[in-house]
């Protein structure tokens, strides 16, 4: 059974950075995609970003500039480098396989204040 464990949420202003980490077992994490989701309070679960296990990436528009998602396949690790932060961004981040197939970890939550 995969599990996934994120971290490095926080609470920032308007314009800051947090990095996100997201570590996998129980899988060969090499030969998988990854993604980065979030939930925003009252909303579905969307995805954010995902990279390839080649290591091609693709963003939403909503993040492109702003976000950069980034793999280390010794640590079993998938990164998120999140930069100029709006309100907007607040929610819980998850990483899973894309398309996610995975069960969810807790997540890390983000808060972006103004």
């Amino acid at each position: 059974q995969v599990q996934l464990l994120e971290s490095g949420g926080g609470s920032v202003q308007a314009g800051g950075s947090l990095r996100l980490s997201c570590t996998a077992s129980g899988t060969v994490f090499r030969l998988n995609t990854m993604g980065w989701y979030r939930q925003a309070p009252g909303k579905q679960r969307d995805l954010v970003a995902f990279i390839t296990s080649g290591g091609a990436t693709n963003y939403v528009d909503s993040v492109k500039g702003r976000f950069t998602i980034s793999r280390e396949n010794v640590k079993n690790t998938v990164y998120l480098q999140m930069s100029n932060l709006n309100p907007a961004d607040t929610a819980v981040y998850y990483c899973n396989k894309f398309p996610a197939t995975w069960g969810w970890g807790q997540g890390t939550q983000v808060i972006v204040s103004s």
